[in-house]
């Protein structure tokens, strides 16, 4: 029989812990998780030893030749103790890492044997030795197929453990709810097994009596045949014998015909006793490949939002081997009562009966098979072209129904929407594919110490994509195509034969690394609001708000790696900014509902950014540079400037806040309450241009914070240092043969003079401009005025380039002899100061250069005092620094 199968569109549909990234600040974190998952595997093995029953049995055949249970027990600290999971099993180059850890499993094998004395710790020590021998000799050469079995181990153990002892963790509850939803369908296997061994051996009876049956029939020919021959006899003879041949023709007669009924009723009586058996097949895989399955599926595609790990696959898989088990051997039974059906017909329903029955058991185990052939790795959601990319395939039942024994071979491909469409509805489509995809083909690979059989796609490339034509206002980043992962095998020598096919997540094919934002808006609005049984890829075109907050607050965690989300405070703020409203009550926006082109295509009221490019860019300024400042909850962040000015106003003078910028993607600027310089007795908020990622690689926050000796206390109370001290940048080291290393710092020109910095040496200034913030004064909340500056750019950002190189002018000012610093630094400035204004405006013409250069505006009108500009200042104070360069 062959199959032309597409499993349920269930990869549409749609653990581990990430840790934090390995940065200085991080570090005393991580390793305090490591050390407390240690702590927690410690008690593994000792519990492990207290399972009863199939849990013990389970346990155990863990256990054998590829690693013997020995070696578990006498090594269970060490093995307990080793960081199995940070090794990836997908990646060749970690295979030393995986060598260096069997190395050191046999040293502490051949170290214990060593130890071992008296009677019986001579045979231990024989016996340990030869399993150093062993593990060598099976992973010296594949030391990765050792992590993959110990971790396998590991897993299985603690899945066992936790089943048995009934978890009281924080999650207790929903625990208990999943112990008890797993410990129904064990007792659905086991009612099963009782059913499966009942037929069983009701088939067994029906066969024996059945070749009863066929004895006592031959037995009825013969004595016919002797009747028969009878008439060859002289009469006498005839008259003698032939009572007695009729009388026990006719007994045997009466037997066949009242067996014959009871064959058939033990036909009937097997045939709805598989009936029974089926239907409870039925319905404990629908559990299992509808709910269990499809929701892994859905936590597999929330995943890539940003939320919890999927999970492991090794319970789905136990579950679906049982499943595979059960239904072969009663597809097995059903065929063997059609056989003897054949051997002994008799005129009945039961012919019908077995076919209907075939028929249902056949189209249950392709339901399986097909299902159960699934992408445990999703490729990238966002597919760059001329990118590797990997993904594998996994096929839950390959070990048990012998698929392995002769490895299938797996083919991608990349195909779009309407291919997708059609594919499922079993229309032809000519093997039509949208791009060619490189090292597109794989042998599916059996792990025996797991029992997987999987594909591993390691080194996948989308070498070209050809484009649909797109509907109205839709851009290229919203277009959405899927890889297809197609095999044939077969089961069962060859009595079945499945071509089975499953699609990935839809992914979004970019060429350059600029549309990498639009294209994640398009994934993320996907991913969080697919429906289950849609058809590819549709997705509602406008959600409620609070649907809305919480992809984008997965997604905010996930992406800066914090525990710290966004508040209700925040999602207010984002409403206001997504709807232009200034209502502060969160009731007002629980109703309200966002489309896609708001999310992602129109963009926001006097901006030339779309609601997700701005979020967008939070997230991206907050992971790269300000993750430890954010789960600190130094940075409020979502709060506009009218909100700055009412927090700051009932403050001391100089406390501070942080804030994004509602004007530019990716940008956070400090408020802070001062006097007015220019006028005394008022005191104001001040902003100061916004910093970008671009700042932030030249200066860190922290370090530009503590620059800033106005700058006292973080909103509310508290002393920067007490916050920000920590990730300053230490103080560099003295002069090294007699030459001092400069250093940018920076200033806010009106403030350079608040608090001066005791500490500050001989630095190179990088000014920060300010804009103010009058207390009577609203519309100076707008946007900031564009001012010509030969550092900024036209984002209002620092020129880095131009910035460094009046850097690198003072450290060669400062390496010429002391004797002549004044004069040469005092030159220097002024030549760089002239050239800068000769410059300014780029592409502006003579008299306006040196309009600026006067200090005179553009427009011709002098420049206020606390107008937004950047220089730098050089101290010549350089004197007492030895000899010569």
């Amino acid at each position: 029989m062959y199959f032309f199968l597409i499993p349920k569109f269930a990869s549409d549909l749609m653990g581990a812990y990430r840790g934090p990234e390995k940065e200085p600040g991080n570090r005393n974190s991580m390793h305090q998780h490591q050390a407390i998952f240690r702590v927690l595997m410690m008690a593994v093995w000792i519990q492990a030893q207290q399972l009863q029953g199939d849990a013990l049995h389970q346990m155990q055949s863990l256990y054998g030749q590829h690693f013997p249970i020995e070696v578990r027990h006498y090594l269970s600290q060490w093995i307990e103790s080793q960081l199995w999971d940070a090794i990836d099993l997908e990646n060749p180059q970690e295979e030393f890492k995986a060598k260096r850890l069997l190395d050191s499993l046999i040293q502490e094998l051949q170290n214990k044997a060593e130890h071992q004395v008296g009677e019986d710790g001579f045979l231990l020590k024989i016996k340990l030795g030869h399993y150093a021998n062993q593990l060598k000799s099976t992973y010296d050469r594949c030391p990765l197929e050792l992590v993959r079995c110990i971790k396998h181990i590991l897993y299985t153990e603690q899945r066992l453990i936790r089943e048995a002892t009934n978890s009281s963790s924080p999650v207790g509850g929903m625990m208990d709810s999943m112990s008890q939803k797993y410990q129904q369908i064990n007792q659905v296997f086991e009612e099963l097994r009782l059913l499966t061994q009942d037929t069983e051996n009701d088939l067994r009876k029906l066969q024996h009596n059945q070749e009863y049956f066929i004895i006592q029939y031959q037995e009825s020919l013969r004595i016919q045949a002797q009747l028969s021959s009878l008439a060859t006899l002289p009469p006498s003879d005839r008259q003698l014998r032939e009572p007695a041949l009729l009388s026990k023709r006719a007994t045997v007669e009466a037997w066949l015909t009242r067996e014959a009924n009871t064959l058939q009723k033990y036909r009937l009586d097997l045939a709805e006793k598989h009936q029974k058996t089926l239907q409870l097949l039925r319905k404990q895989q629908t559990i299992i490949l509808d709910d269990e399955l499809i929701q892994w599926k859905r936590r597999q595609q929330l995943a890539g939002n940003g939320g919890p790990p999927e999970g492991g696959l090794d319970i789905l898989q136990s579950w679906c081997e049982k499943l595979a088990e059960t239904i072969w051997q009663n597809r097995q039974q059903i065929r063997r009562a059609e056989h003897l059906r054949q051997q002994l017909p008799i005129p009945g329903p039961i012919e019908e009966l077995l076919n209907e029955l075939n028929s249902t058991i056949t189209d249950i185990i392709s339901a399986l098979v097909t299902s159960t052939f699934i992408i445990e790795k999703q490729p990238p959601q966002v597919l760059k072209t001329q990118t590797k990319f990997a993904a594998t395939v996994r096929l839950l039942v390959g070990g048990k129904l012998n698929v392995h024994m002769n490895p299938p071979q797996v083919k991608a491909t990349i195909i779009s929407e309407q291919q997708a469409k059609a594919l499922l509805k079993n229309e032809n489509t000519r093997n039509e594919s949208s791009g060619e995809i490189l090292n597109n083909n794989c042998v599916m690979e059996y792990h025996q110490t797991t029992g997987t059989l999987s594909a591993h796609f390691r080194n996948m490339s989308l070498k070209r994509i050809k484009r649909s034509d797109r509907r109205g206002a839709e851009s290229v980043t919203e277009e959405k195509f899927t890889i297809l992962f197609e095999s044939q095998f077969s089961v069962g020598s060859n009595e079945l034969v499945f071509q089975v096919k499953t699609l990935s997540l839809p992914v979004v094919v970019i060429v350059h690394g600029s549309q990498d934002n639009n294209a994640t808006a398009t994934v993320l609005w996907d991913n969080a609001f697919a429906e289950a049984g849609r058809v590819p890829f549709l997705v509602p075109d406008k959600v409620l708000w609070p649907q809305l907050c919480e992809a984008i607050n997965m997604k905010y965690k996930a992406e800066v790696q914090s525990n710290r989300g966004l508040s209700e405070e925040n999602l207010v703020f984002l409403a206001q900014k997504a709807f232009s409203s200034s209502s502060n009550n969160p009731e007002d926006y629980r109703s309200m509902t966002m489309t896609w082109s708001q999310f992602n295509r129109e963009s926001l009221p006097g901006r030339n950014f779309t609601f997700w490019q701005w979020f967008d860019g939070v997230m991206e300024l907050t992971k790269k540079h300000l993750k430890p400042h954010w789960n600190d909850g130094a940075i409020l962040g979502f709060v506009n400037k009218q909100q700055a000015q009412d927090m700051l106003m009932s403050k001391p003078n100089g406390t501070f806040l942080l804030r994004f910028s509602d004007s530019e993607i990716g940008g956070i600027t400090i408020a802070w309450v001062a006097e007015n310089p220019n006028k005394a007795g008022e005191r104001m908020v001040w902003n100061l241009m916004p910093y970008t990622t671009k700042d932030f690689s030249i200066r860190s926050l922290a370090d530009r914070i503590s620059d800033l000796n106005h700058l006292l206390f973080l909103y509310p109370d508290r002393p920067k240092d007490e916050v920000f001290a920590k990730y300053y940048t230490p103080p560099l080291s003295k002069a090294v043969d007699g030459y001092v290393k400069p250093q940018i710092r920076q200033v806010v020109p009106d403030f350079a003079t608040a608090n001066p910095d005791p500490v500050s040496g001989n630095p190179t200034y990088m000014d920060q401009g300010a804009s103010p913030a009058p207390v009577n004064h609203s519309h100076t909340y707008a946007m900031y005025p564009p001012i010509a500056d030969p550092v900024l750019d036209g984002d209002g950002d620092f020129d880095l380039d131009d910035t460094m190189d009046v850097a690198r002018h003072v450290e060669e000012l400062l390496r010429r002899p002391v004797e002549s610093h004044t004069a040469i630094i005092a030159a220097k400035v002024f030549q760089n100061a002239r050239r800068h204004t000769q410059t300014s405006g780029r592409g502006a013409s003579p008299a306006q250069g040196a309009t600026n250069a006067a200090g005179i505006g553009g427009d011709g009108a002098a420049l206020p005092p606390t107008a937004s500009r950047t220089y730098l200042e050089v101290s010549s104070a350089a004197q007492g620094y030895g000899a010569e360069g």
